[in-house]
């Protein structure tokens, strides 16, 4: 244990007996007490004995010495406990000194996270507490994000960044602890992470391991990991549940009378609200804001605060919390630890609901379903709040929950997850030991994607441009997309497409009585060939507003209904993607958007990795057939199209970004394509493999006096090279 640590508790050892024996005294000096930080080499500040006063009132704390033994004992440790035992801070803090005692020798820790501002706040918080400065002994690192130093001995990191750097690393040789936060949540990162440090404990003895999860780990996790110890911590009592008996369809407004009531009785305290969309989210937010013209003043500020799951939100540390207004964090599964920081917190409203994006393999598409939360969900929700709080439980308490969060890797999409392993495969990881193996239908589905991408030999290993496609954060179609532009000579174009696209939209959804204004400042954008260069379009607009002295940028994504944050992180992006392509010493293209034979060029790229995702309008209204399994949608009405009505003509073949299968049934990210393009750029197997339909028969058509033409020619003319039609020609790429 560190030195620095262990004067610290003496030092409040000794100023506890002092106040406890009623010295009159009100300052003392402890010059004789003076301690040196072990990790910097500076003395300790006084903020740090302050802050060592609150981490030693912690829950987690008690359990320091069985942690501390065990840690030099075992290779993996689980720890269970809620969100404000301090379990996600202190832990790695530990492991640190751990590391140091070894003066590692075998390499430094680095915790894992899910929700990038999560890693960011706790980053901070664990670099306040080591009275550290962020960036040197502590760092963090989340996508387009990096403040580390050759001095970080403790990195927070996303768990996709830690996947992306085992692509250069694969034994993990830089870490000697690894820990893996918010293994309870089961996404598809921590679970492939778990996976592949098995086979790497296996490979390094010296790796110490430890799990950390909000509620009590399942059956599954504790078979997986045989004889693992695990040190449950005491967190506080539970608030007062209240069951509401509320149905599921009319939870939103219960939720919006009990947020208006809390704060019309005056009780003291913050309120979290967990609803289950984005869109409920957003619509609880502009409710609340107008209904605070209604309360009267002497109640206080209601400050409605929205905290969308993936993207953070507005969260105080901890001492920064403002006690004039009442806040109300508006937000949604997976986002119960967000909160650890949030002393005021006081009242809890649970929906009991999610969303959770189910993938279809056999119609490669998300349906949106709103499901029940799990036990271990509810009762996380319940410890965020002490023992004087209240949970309002909008549903009745005999509501059958399932006891475990249903793994991720079970519902979605895994074909960059498949590629990434086949990656690993090349870096000697030969196996990843799943908790929960993923379906079988989806991985044929992943495997048969990636062999229409060029992305397998004959073999079923990875091609050398499955290699190249592994090497950019982009979905496998994407970046198959980016590579053919290389050939294209279009690079700067499909950069910013997939910029665009991998960012959040850039769209602002106002309210009711603004749509139309926000319809018509969109359509200033507005490309005839599609939305994918429409969305060039405004990030050129917002380059040329950027670079303007006399221009605000942030004024002007106002009055164009744009997302300036969502702008910025494609601009991000896009210097990432093309760092990348220099790296790998690709050609990037100089811009030439506008050009009839650059449009060209923009489709053929993107149809060298979106051949799969092409539709047809088969009765002239707007009905577009899939050609792939044969399902019908709209397009979206953000969709450029989607505000026009069929007779002022509709494209009748698109190419589509993306498509859910829900309640709007929609395809979304548009352009238009012609059939000719379609068979010059897809593969002639999965042509072949299209279930029939009358589109097939179209191109089929297309197809035969595309041969017959070349047939043609070549009685009137020798074979030649040159001879070959551009419509049985494949991308030069595959």
């Amino acid at each position: 244990m560190a030195q620095g640590i262990t004067t610290g508790e003496k030092y409040w050892e000794d100023r506890v007996a002092f106040e406890t024996e009623g010295a009159g005294q009100e300052h003392v000096e402890y010059d004789d007490v003076l301690a040196f930080n072990t990790f910097d080499g500076l003395p300790y500040s006084s903020r740090y004995y302050t802050l060592l006063k609150e981490r030693m009132a912690l829950p987690v704390w008690k359990a320091k010495c069985d942690f501390m033994d065990k840690l030099a004992n075992k290779q993996f440790i689980i720890v269970s406990g809620a969100a404000k035992t301090g379990r996600s801070c202190q832990i790695p803090q530990w492991c640190a000194e751990f590391c140091q005692s070894v003066q590692y020798q075998n390499g430094m820790v680095v915790c894992t996270q899910d929700h990038r501002q999560h890693t960011v706040d706790l980053a901070l918080r664990a670099a306040d507490e080591m009275d550290v400065n962020i960036g040197h002994e502590v760092g963090y690192s989340i996508p387009l994000e990096t403040c580390c130093s050759g001095d970080t001995v403790l990195r927070y990191c996303t768990s996709d960044m830690l996947l992306r750097e085992m692509m250069s690393d694969p034994m993990l040789e830089h870490y000697g602890v690894i820990v893996v936060d918010q293994a309870h949540e089961r996404t598809v990162s921590t679970d492939v992470l778990l996976g592949l440090l098995t086979d790497i404990a296996l490979q390094r003895p010296e790796l110490r391991v430890v799990l950390l999860t909000a509620t009590h780990p399942g059956p599954k996790l504790l078979g997986h990991y045989r004889n693992v110890p695990l040190i449950q911590l005491e967190g506080v009592c539970s608030a007062e549940a209240v069951y509401t008996g509320t149905s599921h369809k009319d939870y939103f407004c219960s939720a919006l009378r009990l947020v208006l009531e809390i704060h019309h009785s005056q009780e003291e305290g913050d309120i979290v609200v967990f609803l289950a969309t984005t869109q409920e989210i957003d619509l609880a937010r502009d409710i609340l804001h107008r209904e605070e013209v209604n309360i009267s003043p002497h109640l206080g500020e209601l400050l409605p605060i929205s905290v969308h799951p993936g993207l953070g939100g507005t969260l105080p540390m901890p001492g920064e919390e403002d006690g004039r207004c009442r806040r109300v964090f508006l937000t949604s599964s997976p986002n119960e630890d967000l909160f650890w920081a949030v002393h005021m917190l006081n009242f809890v409203i649970d929906a009991g609901v999610q969303k959770r994006n189910v993938y279809n393999p056999r119609i490669r598409a998300n349906s949106v379903a709103i499901q029940p939360i799990s036990r271990s969900q509810a009762e996380s929700r319940k410890q965020l709040v002490g023992p004087t709080g209240k949970t309002f439980c909008l549903y009745p308490e005999d509501t059958p929950l399932p006891s475990e969060t249903r793994p991720h890797i079970l519902e979605s999409d895994i074909t960059s997850t498949v590629l990434f392993l086949k990656r690993m495969d090349i870096g000697g990881l030969g196996r990843c030991d799943f908790i929960d193996r993923p379906d079988p239908e989806g991985l044929m589905q992943a495997l048969e994607e990636l062999d229409y991408l060029a992305a397998l030999d004959d073999d079923g290993n990875l091609s050398e441009i499955g290699i190249i496609m592994s090497e950019f954060p982009l979905e496998p179609q994407m970046a198959k997309t980016l590579l053919a532009s290389c050939e294209f000579d279009c690079v700067s174009e499909v950069i910013t497409i997939a910029a665009m696209l991998a960012a959040p939209s850039c769209y602002l959804v106002p309210s009711m009585e603004l749509r139309l204004e926000a319809s018509q400042c969109h359509l200033k954008f507005q490309h005839p060939e599609g939305d994918h260069f429409t969305l060039i379009n405004i990030y050129k607009a917002f380059k040329q507003n950027q670079q303007e002295p006399f221009v605000s940028v942030e004024k002007w994504c106002q009055d164009y209904f744009l997302s300036l944050s969502a702008l910025q992180t494609a601009d991000a992006i896009r210097s990432e993607l093309t760092d990348t392509l220099k790296r790998i010493e690709l050609p990037v293209s100089m811009p030439s958007f506008g050009s009839k034979g650059n449009i060209i060029n923009i489709k053929r790229a993107l149809l060298a990795g979106f051949f799969m995702q092409v539709a047809r309008d088969v009765d002239s209204s707007g009905n577009y057939f899939m050609l792939t399994h044969k399902h019908v949608a709209q397009i979206h009405p953000l969709s450029a199209y989607g505000t026009k009505t069929p007779k002022l003509g509709l494209p009748e073949w698109v190419l589509f970004h993306e498509y859910t299968f829900s309640e709007d049934n929609c395809i979304r990210t548009v352009s238009h394509i012609s059939p000719e393009e379609f068979i010059q750029m897809a593969p002639q197997y999965f042509f072949f493999n299209l279930p029939p339909s009358e589109s097939k028969d179209i191109l089929q058509n297309i197809l035969d006096k595309g041969a017959e033409h070349y047939k043609a020619k070549k009685i009137k003319k020798s074979p030649s090279l040159d001879s070959i039609p551009e419509v049985t020609a494949s991308c030069v790429i595959q």
